[in-house]
């Protein structure tokens, strides 16, 4: 089967930059959209053969996200099941009959940090859900997780190391999830590779010069190892200033 997460920046701009062909080009099982920026009713996008399933922000042209999927799942839910933290549309869980499949659109700690406590009590309450369904089948999670994890994750680590993704605290965050019996699936494949990206700032030129971060990610219950067949980024994708990021399992 094969997954694909993409944070589309906005899904009815991305839209007007090739998405439709793009999703076709991937043919996913399924296809997981973050910060798709809209609410319902705003547009009419149905691909043959796939259901969609939309969590939208309450704030407009905010957040949110959204999930194509070619199999009927047994149950759909929205959010974490926590009130402070299900305004901003940011977690879609599938579950199927052989897996969950959630994907996330984690929040950003903003400039100055000004939002990195919220992120850490997101993070916990994050965590906990996870493993709660973990209890009960694999999972496999993607989505933007608005952290380098470490410095091969990013083009200049030693300039960002108090910045917004690639704090002391996101980073254990991301470690202490992984030790919770999660597989990071690029790394899995690729430990050592270096300069492959999933997101670039708009400024400076920062795709050009590939000065990128990997922040979009697969992770999957450790029990899932032995059946993972591929992971990718595929850098080669314009339309966002984030590009698709690909698993393959069974």
């Amino acid at each position: 089967m094969k997954f694909v997460s993409w944070n589309v920046n906005g899904i009815r701009a991305c839209c007007e930059k090739g998405f439709k062909d793009i999703f076709k080009e991937l043919d996913a099982d399924f296809f997981c959209l973050q910060e798709t920026k809209m609410q319902a009713g705003q547009l009419d996008l149905e691909f043959e053969g796939y259901k969609s399933y939309w969590n939208y922000a309450e704030k407009k042209g905010y957040s949110g996200t959204a999930i194509f999927s070619k199999h009927e799942p047994l149950n759909v839910s929205y959010g974490l099941g926590i009130e402070e933290h299900d305004h901003e549309g940011r977690v879609i869980t599938l579950e199927m009959p052989e897996f969950f499949l959630v994907t996330v659109y984690v929040p950003n700690s903003q400039d100055e940090l000004r939002r990195l406590d919220y992120r850490m009590q997101w993070e916990d309450a994050f965590r906990s859900y996870i493993m709660r369904l973990d209890t009960q089948k694999p999972v496999i999670i993607c989505g933007d997780l608005n952290v380098a994890h470490k410095e091969i994750d990013l083009k200049n680590p030693k300039s960002n190391r108090r910045n917004a993704g690639f704090t002391d605290e996101e980073r254990e965050k991301f470690s202490t999830l992984l030790d919770a019996g999660f597989t990071d699936t690029f790394r899995y494949f690729n430990p050592d590779m270096e300069n492959i990206y999933s997101w670039w700032s708009y400024r400076f030129q920062a795709r050009q010069k590939n000065a990128g971060w990997r922040i979009d990610y697969f992770l999957v219950s450790k029990r899932l190892e032995e059946q993972l067949t591929g992971a990718s980024i595929h850098t080669d994708i314009f339309g966002s200033d984030h590009c698709p990021v690909e698993v393959n399992v069974f």
